[in-house]
């Protein structure tokens, strides 16, 4: 099985803190059709849940 740790790194940014963040998903394409208050809400970065924190991780 592949680790994909390249594409771990790209994706998620460590915190000087240590916290781990990310993008929330949605907002590439197909834009057009969505709401203002929903595009607003996927604006910014987001923690990484604490159930996938371990896997991620490991990944960096």
């Amino acid at each position: 099985m592949k680790s994909y740790v390249k594409l771990a790194t790209k994706r998620i940014k460590v915190t000087k803190g240590g916290k781990l963040l990310h993008r929330k998903s949605g907002q590439s394409h197909f834009r057009a059709k969505k709401a203002r208050s929903v595009l607003l809400n996927k604006k910014g970065t987001v923690e990484v849940s604490s159930t996938v924190e371990k896997a991620v991780r490991s990944l960096l």
